[in-house]
């Protein structure tokens, strides 16, 4: 009896499972259904809000983006680090630079395990070399034009920007900028390299999984925070008459070893040059990943009181906001933050920073130099778009430009112009607080109108769902591509 169940299930087991998973797929499909529709409308929405504002091909707005370049070796972290044998480190822990393959192990776990992006100076070169040399010959590894300067300047030349670009670089990396960039700096034979360890959502690591697709940046390099193409770059500045300045890559500095009062120098010489620029120009600041409390107070000194408009990812902000608050730097925060707990940090970052404009304005005579009032801030996420924009500035097309940020996400991340919907998913909550104060509004996600925007106070919000790119092709470079994005249609 019981030997002839067993031939009746080998009989009919297959056929019985079959059933089994169409009738699971027959009673899932209508809610996959409703799902694939939702991100189809989404998508097309966005779409139509990009469109609405197109870039004049024939007066080409121009930018003029600095500093430094470099070239990007990437590489799957996990994989590199099993090649050279680094075990996982039973004691995740932040450093402000790498010495030893003991830190690399602690820091990499530290930001690993939460999907927070990082990028740290490599004080051992016999240890970064060693990394390189194992990364040449990792399968699937790729170079690529990298340094938050040359990104930009790529982004908004593809956009239909003339740009002029600061950076020291080789020929062959002139080679492959666009026709519609110009190079201001010195010619160099090696180009530094970034070592970009990127890694999917999931991935493990001994007993760490990443909580999200992220990336962690090393580098060795010794060039691009001196800052060296600046000199050029200011003579050649005032003919090509910009409709914009962007300053990004100064996280070059950060804990690099300069002789003492040198890396004030270089900021006071680039504090001269933003002050001296017309008052017409718009002066965009690209924030990073800041970790040296020291070089946090210079930037609040000699660059963000001349810049009227900022960009920063969500360990930026918090970072930014307990420096100006006057505690200690964040190294790590949430990830994943909610809507509402980023609108109130800008809101608090704009607030405190054009009290900082009001004071020092007041103390100011007329042979002082012209600080500027921040009119503009970006933050951008892996789940939304958000920005504030003052009431009567000179940024303009608010709402869509916070679509094509959006937008912009998903097709840098997954590497194509064009986005499929099959690869992407949302994971912004179907209604948000815009504010964590009690009795807050709450705006639903409407997929017809995926962008949501309101006034406040003197200033616009607006806030924008992304569409989470699940096949990740590269993280690095993501937050230089939307910023630029978004920038292009706001000049």
């Amino acid at each position: 009896m019981e030997g002839g169940g067993r031939i009746s299930w080998m009989k009919y087991g297959p056929l019985l499972s079959l059933c089994v998973v169409f009738w699971a797929v027959w009673f899932r499909s209508p809610q996959n259904e409703g799902l694939d529709d939702r991100l189809d409308t989404v998508l097309s929405s966005l779409l139509r809000a990009e469109s609405k504002v197109g870039v004049n091909n024939v007066a080409r707005p121009k930018v003029a983006v600095g500093f430094g370049g470099c070239v990007d070796l990437i590489v799957d972290g996990v994989s590199l680090l099993n090649k050279i044998d680094l075990r996982p480190s039973d004691q995740p822990l932040h450093h402000d630079y790498i010495e030893n393959e003991v830190q690399l192990a602690q820091s990499f776990a530290y930001f690993f395990a939460p999907g927070a992006a990082a990028e740290r100076f490599v004080l051992n070169d016999t240890l970064f070399s060693e990394l390189v040399e194992a990364s040449r010959d990792l399968p699937g590894n790729r170079w690529a034009v990298g340094g938050n300067a040359p990104v930009m300047a790529g982004r908004m030349a593809t956009e239909g920007c003339d740009v002029l670009l600061g950076g020291s670089f080789s020929p062959d990396f002139n080679d492959v900028l666009s026709q519609h960039i110009t190079v201001a700096g010195n010619v160099v034979e090696e180009p530094d390299i970034h070592l970009i360890l990127e890694y999917p959502s999931g991935a493990t690591w001994g007993q760490y999984t990443s909580r999200r697709a992220n990336r962690y940046i090393v580098h060795s390099d010794d060039h691009n925070p001196y800052l060296a193409s600046m000199e050029d770059f200011a003579e050649k500045l005032e003919d090509f008459n910009p409709d914009l300045l962007v300053v990004g890559g100064l996280q070059m500095m950060d804990n690099f070893p300069f002789q003492s009062g040198e890396r004030a120098a270089l900021l006071s010489r680039l504090s001269d040059l933003l002050s001296s620029s017309s008052p017409r120009i718009g002066v965009h600041f690209e924030m990073a990943s800041f970790v040296e409390e020291s070089i946090m107070e210079d930037l609040l000194n000699y660059v963000i009181p001349y810049a009227d408009s900022l960009g920063m990812n969500e360990q930026e902000l918090p970072n930014l906001l307990s420096l100006l608050k006057g505690s200690n730097i964040t190294v790590l925060s949430d990830p994943n933050p909610r809507v509402a707990t980023v609108l109130d940090q800008m809101r608090e970052v704009y607030r405190i920073l054009n009290q900082r404009h009001k004071d020092a304005s007041a103390e100011s005579d007329a042979n002082s130099a012209q600080v500027k009032p921040l009119t503009r801030l970006h933050v951008h996420t892996l789940a939304f778009q958000a920005m504030i924009v003052t009431h009567g500035s000179q940024w303009k097309n608010t709402m869509s430009a916070t679509a094509k940020a959006s937008l912009t996400a998903n097709r840098h991340v997954c590497g194509s112009n064009d986005i499929d919907p099959s690869k992407a998913r949302l994971i912004m909550d179907d209604s948000f607080s815009v504010s964590r104060r009690e009795g807050s509004q709450r705006i639903p996600l409407q997929e017809t109108r995926p962008v949501s925007c309101w006034d406040e106070d003197n200033y616009e919000i607006c806030v924008a769902p992304v569409l989470v790119c699940t096949e990740v092709y590269q993280t690095a470079g993501g937050g230089d591509n939307i910023s630029a994005a978004g920038l292009v249609l706001q000049i």
